[in-house]
């Protein structure tokens, strides 16, 4: 579970919180609590840990967070969970970290991972979706790991409205007000983690189509070589149609390592299920956190590109020299031979 501070006992008229009875706590004010606090609570006292495991508590927080999670195939996957939907939240809610490659890692590959993915506009759902993917086929692991969500030519109309001739405006007013979760669900090994910064990282129009880009990105620790890290971006296109109203037109996930290649599908699972296991789970601060991590991937690119152009430089150096020095000695060879 999250792990955070006990609260001190709430008092009411000389007595604490846990004398009241069962059934009100659990019926009319653990009810109201969102999940983190809930958390908080269930340090408390032992009766108000036993009254926060209650499943239907949870549940009610998960659905009402993601409601992608509705979805009766998510739902039979959460049922197998060790704690329900109390470890579902405790997966999922929480920024990833994971930093650290382990090079004894092994797991068997799941036969499918199941996204559930959920797009806000001022924390109301605009877009949800659930899409299963299957990984034990050789198409899958040879090829790019990539995810769609939508189909090239299908769009979700949205509540959104904006003036269109303010292009501007539109892109910092989704920058500000869009959020995103994307959770991949394991349904063999009952794990789940959330692959999303929350916040975009980036928001761009693109040059051609006038389609406002915004990016999500998790930075997750690769293999230690070529991919010492790895981002898993996902991309959300935004349209406008005439009225100003906005469409999603395009979701997907992608993997790239160092140099911006893409991961395939094979390579990526891997990363993905080390993740799932050895990944923390940690409360953001502030909702720029991914952000944060985020222009530290991009850093860490350049600074990486930059040795790999001094070092290719040196080479070239290195093989000029060797060819003058080749052709010096046989010109010598020939002339006082």
């Amino acid at each position: 579970m999250v792990a955070l501070s006990a609260p001190p006992p709430t008092t009411i008229q000389g007595g604490t919180i846990s004398a009241l009875h069962p059934d009100i706590l659990l019926n009319h004010i653990l009810t109201l609590l969102d999940g983190p606090t809930l958390t908080a609570i269930a340090c408390a006292s032992s009766e108000l840990h036993a009254l926060s495991a209650e499943d239907k508590l949870w549940q009610n927080i998960c659905t009402s967070t993601w409601p992608s999670i509705n979805d009766p195939n998510v739902r039979s996957i959460i049922a197998t969970f060790p704690s329900g939907h109390r470890s579902f939240f405790s997966d999922s809610y929480p920024l990833l970290h994971h930093n650290h490659h382990s090079s004894s890692f092994s797991t068997a590959s799941p036969e499918c991972f199941v996204s559930a993915v959920d797009i806000y506009y001022k924390n109301v759902p605009i877009f949800s979706i659930v899409e299963t993917t299957e990984t034990l086929s050789d198409w899958f692991k040879s090829s790019p790991f990539r995810v769609d969500l939508l189909e090239p030519k299908e769009f979700v109309q949205t509540w959104i409205q904006h003036q269109p001739s303010e292009k501007e405006l539109s892109m910092k007013q989704l920058e500000e007000n869009i959020t995103l979760s994307w959770i991949l669900i394991d349904p063999k090994g009952r794990r789940a983690m959330n692959l999303s910064s929350e916040r975009p990282v980036s928001v761009q129009r693109h040059w051609l189509t006038g389609e406002v880009v915004v990016k999500f990105s998790t930075i997750m620790a690769g293999d230690g070589g070529e991919k010492e890290f790895v981002e898993s971006g996902v991309t959300v296109c935004c349209g406008e149609k005439e009225g100003g109203e906005v469409e999603v037109r395009e979701v997907s996930m992608v993997m790239n390592d160092m140099e911006g290649r893409n991961l395939t599908g094979k390579d990526g699972l891997v990363i993905l299920q080390e993740a799932l296991e050895r990944g923390e789970r940690r409360k953001g601060k502030g909702g720029n956190e991914g952000k944060g991590r985020y222009g530290e991937f991009v850093e860490r690119k350049k600074e990486r590109k930059e040795r790999m152009r001094k070092f290719e430089k040196a080479l070239d150096m290195v093989c000029i020299g060797t060819g003058i020095a080749f052709l010096v000695s046989f010109w010598t060879f020939i002339l006082f031979r």
